[in-house]
């Protein structure tokens, strides 16, 4: 594998079985593969990348005074800015080379789940900041339903199995800046090797090079996506609720040539979490005799936890 595969999800919604099943089939052998997969047909327009573009970029150049207004304390980075350098790869000492944004999930009919997450933060100097990132993430997690529901098939699942567990889930929509870099890094890269957290990421297409994944041979392989297309992956929870059938991929962002220092890269992942009581089980028909369980039975919510210490955001 040297190549991420292409998918359209259109093929999904045509209304036809086979083109359906033949998406479902396809998508189910990327993501067993290589663990990534270019997808268009999705429900973000241009329009909307095109603004929340700009206006991540009009947040990321204010001063450093305003924007430290907006890092919270005491929530693990989960809502809000986090300032460059804070985080860091699991297994590793050297913060990355970013600094980001969070928006988390709008919750609907559920009292109890607002009062759980953090309250979204507010820009007051840019009037669209967040009504733009609330439209990306409602385009985002809606297409991420229709691939979850392709892959539940996948796994010989009812199609809807992720519904009940995505609606209202703890998802987050990460702008990325990684800014010019102006001195040599001291083993520091813009993103060092890792998995994601949660079941699936839809990455847009980034602005600037650099995305990597490693294939099964232990390759570093460029992850390039046309303009209209969503880079999507397997996180860890998806992972192992699959027993590793599906596969969350190593990746990571690498440093531009010297010649490239002097510029900005921005990208803007979309983090599809559950509600933090799904149960990441092992799935018993991802398990035989070739296949043992691979994992502990764990919630979402404790599995989080877990990898927020991890990344140093939250402390134990």
């Amino acid at each position: 594998m040297s190549i991420v595969p292409s998918v359209d999800l259109s093929e999904f919604l045509s209304g036809n079985e086979k083109r359906k099943h033949q998406f479902t089939q396809e998508l189910g052998k990327a993501f067993e593969d290589i663990g990534f997969v270019a997808l268009s047909g999705h429900f973000l327009s241009d329009a909307l990348v095109e603004e929340l573009y700009a206006e991540i970029k009009k947040f990321f150049d204010l001063p450093q005074s305003i924007k430290d207004r907006y890092e919270i304390a005491g929530i693990g980075g989960q809502r809000g800015y986090t300032s460059f350098g804070k985080e860091h790869a699991k297994g590793r000492k050297e913060g990355d080379l970013k600094e980001f944004w969070h928006f988390g999930q709008y919750v609907e009919d559920a009292p109890q789940l607002a009062n759980e997450y953090p309250d979204n933060v507010m820009v007051h100097e840019l009037p669209r900041f967040n009504a733009v990132g609330k439209e990306a993430f409602r385009m985002l997690e809606k297409t991420a339903a229709y691939v979850l529901r392709a892959l539940a098939l996948h796994l010989g699942l009812e199609e809807h199995y992720f519904d009940a567990y995505i609606k209202n889930g703890n998802s987050i929509l990460r702008p990325i800046h990684y800014p010019p870099i102006t001195s040599e890094p001291k083993n520091a890269i813009r993103a060092a090797a890792h998995g994601d957290i949660n079941l699936i990421t839809l990455l847009m297409g980034a602005h600037g090079k650099g995305l990597q994944v490693q294939n099964h041979n232990g390759e570093w392989i460029d992850a390039i996506a046309r303009p209209d297309q969503l880079m999507i992956n397997v996180g860890d929870m998806l992972s192992r609720l699959s027993n590793n059938k599906l596969k969350s991929t190593i990746h990571q962002v690498v440093n531009p040539p010297r010649e490239l220092w002097g510029t900005s890269r921005y990208s803007i992942p979309f983090f599809m979490h559950p509600v933090s009581e799904m149960p990441l089980n092992c799935l018993e028909n991802c398990i035989d005799e070739e296949h043992p369980k691979l994992f502990e039975d764990i919630t979402a919510g404790d599995f989080l936890h877990e990898r927020l210490i991890d990344l140093g955001l939250i402390k134990k």
